[in-house]
């Protein structure tokens, strides 16, 4: 029975990663009209949201309002996004000094994230938006629903990237530049 839970558990997570991967490569971004009306929308409702963070005390995301955010929907079960959390983590550091701010989602359970969390470092707040992230991640148009799913906000809440997939560390730096 155990076997059993642990196989169904692999295959969903297989089957996240290659639509996650898969998505990345087909995904391009929002150059239209209408996807930029909706990731405003979409930008709102994340400053709406207050979601706990891992450590337990909840924060209005709208406290990142006005501020430039990256925001990294997650989860300890998805490869990907463990992956590129290290590259991340230095991304946070090298670019706070500009104002910038690195703000995780995990679309997780709260224990899984907070095991996952004392296993490894990251240096920016993570949150837990549990299956309710997902739509959110929606909202900035993930609509394959994969993961990991990246967002750049500028300070005027304008979204300015969207990478499903692992984040392409120059692409992302490129964007982060021009902020």
């Amino acid at each position: 029975m155990k076997i059993t839970r642990i196989l169904a558990g692999l295959a969903v997570a297989v089957a996240a990663t290659i639509g996650g991967f898969y998505a990345g490569h087909v995904f391009t971004g929002n150059d239209s009209v209408a996807a930029t009306q909706t990731a405003g929308n979409a930008v709102d409702q994340l400053w709406k949201t207050t979601p706990p963070g891992a450590a337990g005390t909840s924060e209005p995301l709208s406290a990142f309002k006005g501020k430039p955010v990256v925001v990294n929907f997650w989860a300890s079960w998805c490869g990907p996004c463990v992956k590129e959390m290290p590259v991340l983590s230095a991304m946070q550091r090298d670019y706070q000094k500009k104002g910038i701010t690195f703000i995780g989602l995990g679309v997780d359970s709260e224990k899984n994230i907070n095991d996952f969390l004392q296993k490894v470092k990251v240096d920016y707040p993570v949150y837990v938006t549990g299956f309710g992230g997902a739509d959110l991640a929606r909202a900035f148009g993930n609509n394959a629903g994969g993961l990991p799913f990246t967002v750049v906000i500028d300070a005027k809440g304008v979204v300015r990237l969207t990478k499903l997939g692992e984040v392409n560390e120059p692409e992302l730096k490129k964007t982060l530049d021009n902020l």
